[in-house]
């Protein structure tokens, strides 16, 4: 590993994450987040996140994140348990919507700022100029090596097997080559669904991980019952790595590719657009369900600090067999 000074936002996200009970980071997904889920998450006491894109308009992200700095004022003054949150930006040259949303982050400051589908050095001035950091999801180490080029804060490797837009490096192999290079904070993504999962992630060299999958079917997220339902009762083998819905690697679950009448084996792809309004575009994206490998250990809807709970108990008892 190559071993360099950390810069004072590297260590403030290492610090971060160390002052958790449970090194975890809520995943940003894709209408399945809202401010309802992040709140939740953060009073649980793990690190809350929104992608902007989840909002219908700019007006209505702004009414959210006007709600969510107001509830973590309103509980910090209460002395209650608030951990930091986190905005999710598409950086991509299509997304329209970019200027306005950076617009909205310096206005309420999101402690944690992540990037996807484009290069994290779009919002970095912005982010620290006041005091925040910004992340990176990536999928490759030639990715990573891009965005830490670019001067990012803490990485996401983004692994085999994680819900949504997936990579398809193993962990094993992903964390050790990028660990050659990189010593400041880094994230693992995909199917970590237990807190074995989470306690295995630091064994392998990461300081917190993702969790996106399990989170969908609790009660607070932004899904559909039938949703929740489906997650409940698919396993591993039914989920379908494509790029026929989106154009872009992503895993789903295949009842749901059944019912939209996509196939997972076709040569059309969709190309790849993120301008208008995404979320409620007549996109493909919203007729199909995500979930990551980890789908199998999904055995019932529960309340986000239900999930929260049984993930710290697992990690409490895997640290300890570990002594």
């Amino acid at each position: 590993m190559t071993t360099t000074s950390l810069s004072a936002p590297q260590q403030q996200l290492l610090n971060l994450f160390a002052g958790l009970d449970l090194p975890v980071l809520a995943a940003p997904m894709f209408l399945v987040s809202g401010p309802r889920l992040l709140a939740a998450s953060c009073q649980a006491g793990i690190v809350g996140s929104l992608p902007a894109p989840n909002a219908r308009t700019v007006e209505q992200l702004q009414q959210w994140l006007e709600q969510i700095v107001g509830e973590r004022d309103a509980a910090q003054q209460r002395g209650e348990q608030w951990a930091p949150w986190m905005l999710n930006m598409i950086v991509h040259s299509t997304y329209d919507r970019f200027e306005a949303e950076l617009e909205l982050v310096r206005r309420y400051q999101p402690p944690i700022v992540s990037t996807a589908l484009g290069s994290p050095k779009r919002v970095l001035d912005t982010v620290h100029a006041y005091g925040g950091v910004v992340i990176a999801d990536v999928i490759s180490p030639a990715l990573a090596r891009k965005a830490v080029a670019a001067g990012v804060d803490g990485l996401v490797l983004v692994c085999n097997g994680a819900g949504g837009h997936t990579g398809n490096y193993n962990p094993f192999a992903f964390v050790a080559e990028v660990r050659e290079f990189w010593d400041g904070p880094l994230g693992l993504a995909g199917a970590i669904s237990n807190g074995r999962d989470i306690h295995a992630a630091q064994v392998l060299g990461c300081d917190f991980s993702l969790v996106g999958t399990r989170l969908i079917a609790t009660h607070e997220s932004l899904v559909e019952d039938a949703y929740r339902d489906m997650l409940v009762e698919c396993s591993l083998d039914q989920v379908t790595t494509t790029k026929a819905v989106s154009g872009v690697l992503a895993n789903w679950m295949q009842p749901s590719l059944d019912k939209a009448g996509i196939d997972p084996r076709s040569e059309t792809r969709p190309s790849i657009d993120f301008s208008g309004d995404i979320a409620t575009a007549n996109k493909a994206w919203k007729h199909v369900w995500s979930a990551g490998q980890g789908v199998g250990q999904i055995t019932r809807t529960c309340s986000v600090a239900e999930l929260v709970d049984e993930l710290h108990q697992g990690y409490r008892q895997s640290r300890a067999r570990a002594l």
